[in-house]
């Protein structure tokens, strides 16, 4: 397989996180960002010096399926063929169902679900080719149980979980495989939202007693990417022993 990298949502938090580790490990990285793009420029520079790899930046929405599509055609013009597709990028929403309306539902599916078919609609094709591939979609705890006034998110991830599952067995007699991590509370900016106390009370819920840490989720991402094909379609929950 290839050592190159397509990773979503790439300037801050798990993304980032991730790009160093696919990085350290020697992989040529294609990131998108929506919002941050001199901090994912930055970002690019450092690890291109540091690690002698290419890196490819995007700025756009990933819930827009044009930019996808450039996004992908463009990588696959430089690197000829993509060993890892990570779906990271996501966004959340925190408020009661009736207080949504229609325009944040769509903004929340098309960033959060919608750019996962996308991504893999448009790599699928040439890791077909090739016989080989890896897909990780980030995902959450909340898609495997639901969480209050996280309505839209939470189907948005638990979505993922069910894409993962049917796609990994679309896609293993081509020798691909597709995982999700389910993430539980992991010290991103996402996570900053909450209160010194609120963040107390849920670290109290806790067994490790503490989040996680975006090197975290980056260390079994890469884990997936560089472990057995064997393991596939598979949701593995990564939250400290809280659900």
């Amino acid at each position: 397989m290839k050592k190159t990298a397509l990773i979503t949502g790439a300037s801050r938090g798990i993304g980032k996180a991730a790009a160093i580790q696919f990085a350290r490990a020697g992989y040529s990285l294609s990131l998108c960002c929506k919002n941050s793009r001199e901090q994912l420029l930055t970002l690019a520079g450092q690890l291109q010096q540091e690690y002698g790899i290419q890196v490819l930046t995007f700025t756009g929405d990933v819930g827009d399926f044009l930019f996808v599509q450039e996004m992908v055609s463009k990588t696959l013009k430089v690197f000829g063929q993509l060993g890892v597709l990570v779906n990271n990028a996501g966004i959340s929403y925190i408020g009661l169902l009736t207080d949504m309306d229609i325009a944040d539902w769509n903004r929340i599916v098309s960033v959060n679900l919608t750019s996962v078919f996308s991504a893999c609609r448009l790599v699928v094709p040439s890791m077909v080719s090739a016989k080989s591939g890896r897909i990780i979609n980030i995902s959450s705890v909340w898609g495997n149980v639901g969480a209050s006034c996280e309505v839209a998110y939470s189907a948005c991830k638990g979505g993922i979980n069910a894409f993962t599952k049917a796609l990994g067995k679309e896609l293993a007699p081509s020798g691909i495989s597709v995982n999700a991590i389910a993430c539980g509370m992991i010290d991103t900016d996402m996570n900053r939202c909450f209160q010194e106390e609120e963040r107390t009370a849920l670290m109290d819920e806790i067994p490790a007693g503490r989040m996680g840490t975006p090197e975290e989720a980056a260390q079994l991402a890469l884990s997936l990417a560089t472990g057995p094909a064997y393991l596939n379609g598979q949701v593995i929950t990564l939250d400290g022993g809280w659900i």
